[in-house]
């Protein structure tokens, strides 16, 4: 669907950024253009000189700020679909600087918006997190306010043939600044102690190539501007430890501020919750009457929620184990 057509994507040095290139480049061997949109210059030109033009004359990277709406709006000219990854993500620098979480998370999602609007973009896929649901820090509830303010521009944008939709998945097994390298970089500096904030704490597993091709599935699929969130197990974040790096001790620090023991996917309280299949799909109160008239559309039970610590599809250590082996070898470290 992408050949023949123009893409951009917001954050697009960072992880999910360059994952995403990546497919792109492989998949997609006859796309118009295919936009970085970043405000980190350093980042951009190491991405450029892993992506030199005169191999890839399709790719443009276009420094600039999610903050800046005429910024945005100018580099969108002439693009078909939209992916919004940017976003200030630390859960502990959000509580100590709110205002800045709001201005990119809040604010910057909402000129996003506007200027896919501006224009005529044909479908756009914002990134969110778990920590949207049921929120208990301020960067959780700055991405609650960037989905509900992506889902609700499927309401105001009249006649424009446009579908904004939302992705909501844990936290990347991997990624930069995530817990398995810091683990592994105490390993290799033969560290006999690491920090571990809660003895029970559980997170949810999702791999950098799964968030991938959940986007392009939301860019394909979505038709009503769904909120879609992917099944996906869970873990205890102390079996990390214990398969990454054995023979240090364990420390509990105490939670940090904003963090949480457990994470959520899918709220008791959220609504209109249906089984997409390999996704879970949360549709919009205005769009459901279109939704339950399509056929095969399957209505979770009321009850229905997923959090870390219960939810049925949990990785055993073994499990945990096998998974771990194949993130350590994209991210260049062994056991």
């Amino acid at each position: 669907m992408l050949n023949k057509k123009s893409l951009l994507l917001t954050g697009g040095t960072g992880s999910f950024g360059k994952a995403f290139i990546k497919n792109i480049l492989k998949e997609y061997k006859q796309i118009n253009r295919l936009i970085i949109f970043s405000r980190d210059e350093l980042k951009q030109l190491n991405l450029s000189k892993l992506y030199p033009q005169s191999k890839y004359p399709f790719l443009r990277f276009f420094l600039g700020d999610v903050r800046d709406k005429e910024r945005l709006s100018r580099a969108m000219q002439g693009v078909d679909y939209v992916v919004h990854a940017a976003a200030l993500k630390q859960v502990d620098t959000a509580e100590y600087n709110p205002d800045e979480f709001i201005k990119t998370n809040v604010l910057g999602s909402m000129n996003v918006v506007d200027a896919c609007l501006q224009n005529n973009v044909k479908k756009v896929v914002a990134l969110s997190t778990d920590k949207a649901c049921s929120p208990a820090n301020l960067y959780g509830a700055t991405k609650l306010c960037s989905e509900k303010i992506f889902l609700a521009a499927n309401n105001i944008k009249g006649k424009k043939k446009i579908v904004f939709s939302v992705v909501r998945y844990g936290n990347v097994a991997g990624s930069r600044g995530s817990i398995i390298p810091m683990i592994l970089e105490s390993k290799k500096k033969n560290m006999k102690t690491f920090n571990l904030t809660h003895e029970d704490a559980t997170r949810f597993w999702i791999t950098l190539d799964e968030s991938v091709e959940m986007v392009m599935w939301a860019l394909k699929k979505s038709i009503f501007g769904q909120l879609i969130i992917p099944k996906i197990p869970a873990f205890r974040v102390k079996d990390l430890l214990k398969i990454l790096h054995p023979s240090c001790k364990i420390k509990i620090t105490g939670l940090r501020p904003g963090e949480k023991i457990h994470e959520d996917l899918v709220s008791i309280n959220e609504t209109n919750v249906f089984d997409a299949g390999k996704y879970i799909s949360i549709y919009p109160s205005y769009s459901i009457n279109s939704v339950l008239a399509q056929k095969n559309k399957k209505k979770m039970d009321d009850n229905f929620y997923m959090r870390s610590s219960d939810f049925d599809k949990k990785l055993d250590y073994e499990d945990l184990k096998i998974k771990l082996l194949n993130v350590v070898k994209e991210i260049s470290f062994s056991i």
